[in-house]
C-alpha cells in the first residue's frame, strides 16, 4: 500500500497571509482536496459512500511539520500515500512539494489519521468492504 499519488494545486492570493506566504492551516485544506481526489481517482465518492453506506470519513488526528514557505501563484504537488489500513480508519502520509524544473523542495509534511462513522450518530463504523477492496487495490 505504498502507491504515491499525486495532484496539483496552485496558490491564490486567498491561500497567503499577510506576509504573502501560504497560511499554515491552508496546508490541511491542501491536503484534504487531495485525499478526496485520490479517493475519486479510485473510484470512491463521498456523497455517494454517505448516501449508499451510510458512513462518511471524518479527520481524526493531523501531525503537520513545516519545511519552506509556498507563496503566490506557486503551484504545488501534493502526494497521498495510505501508511496503515485500519478496519475503521485510514493513515495517511501528506507532503506538498514546489517543484520548478529539476528543483524539488519540501514544503509540508504531515500524517492525517481519518475515521469511518456512521452518518447519523458519528460513531466508528466498519469501512465497507468494497471501499476497503479499492484502497487495498491503490
Amino acid at each position: 500500500m505504498n502507491n504515491e499519488f499525486s495532484w496539483n494545486v496552485r496558490v491564490y492570493y486567498e491561500d497567503t497571509d499577510t506576509g504573502g506566504v501560504v497560511f499554515y492551516a491552508n496546508y490541511l485544506k491542501f491536503f484534504e482536496r487531495a485525499r478526496t481526489e485520490w479517493l475519486r481517482a479510485h473510484g470512491i465518492g463521498q456523497q455517494l459512500l454517505a448516501e449508499s453506506h451510510r458512513v462518511m470519513f471524518v479527520v481524526k488526528s493531523t501531525s503537520v511539520d513545516y519545511h519552506a514557505p509556498a507563496k503566490l501563484d506557486d503551484e504545488l504537488k501534493l502526494t497521498v500515500v495510505v501508511q496503515k489500513l485500519g478496519r475503521a480508519s485510514v493513515e495517511f502520509v501528506q507532503e506538498a512539494w514546489r517543484e520548478q524544473g529539476a528543483e524539488k523542495t519540501l514544503l509540508t509534511s504531515g500524517r492525517i489519521r481519518v475515521g469511518c462513522v456512521h452518518t447519523e450518530t458519528f460513531r466508528p463504523s466498519p469501512i465497507p468492504d468494497n471501499v476497503l477492496d479499492r484502497i487495498r487495490a491503490a
